[in-house]
């Protein structure tokens, strides 16, 4: 319990809450098929998610991601590192799909797609 605190305070501090919410989390599994046919997996992709302006996951999950070949396998990465990241990171991922692939952004915002 303790240790659920620390990190929640840390969290705080740097305006990163986490884990994601019940209601983010519901999204994701609801349009869970949604997202894992119709994210785009390029390579290039996570290239800009671990980027230096984005860092919406780390660099060596970038890399594990990467070296994955069925760009399928990649997305059910992705989304398996969103499901345990903060709530930063998961607005980041929002905002780079905004730009890159906006078709999925709703996916991600309301129950149903």
């Amino acid at each position: 319990m303790h240790l659920l605190i620390c990190i929640t305070d840390v969290g705080l501090k740097f305006d990163d809450l986490w884990p994601l919410h019940e209601a983010w989390l519901q999204k994701l599994t609801v349009n869970y098929a949604q997202l894992m046919s119709r994210i785009i997996s390029e390579k290039k992709f996570y290239y800009t998610l671990a980027g230096p302006n984005v860092e919406c996951i780390t660099w060596s999950q970038r890399e594990h991601i990467v070296l994955i070949s069925q760009p399928r396998d990649r997305t059910y990465k992705l989304l398996e590192f969103s499901l345990r990241g903060s709530i930063a990171s998961f607005n980041k991922l929002i905002g780079v799909l905004s730009d890159k692939q906006p078709d999925i952004v709703p996916l991600l915002l309301t129950d149903g797609g």
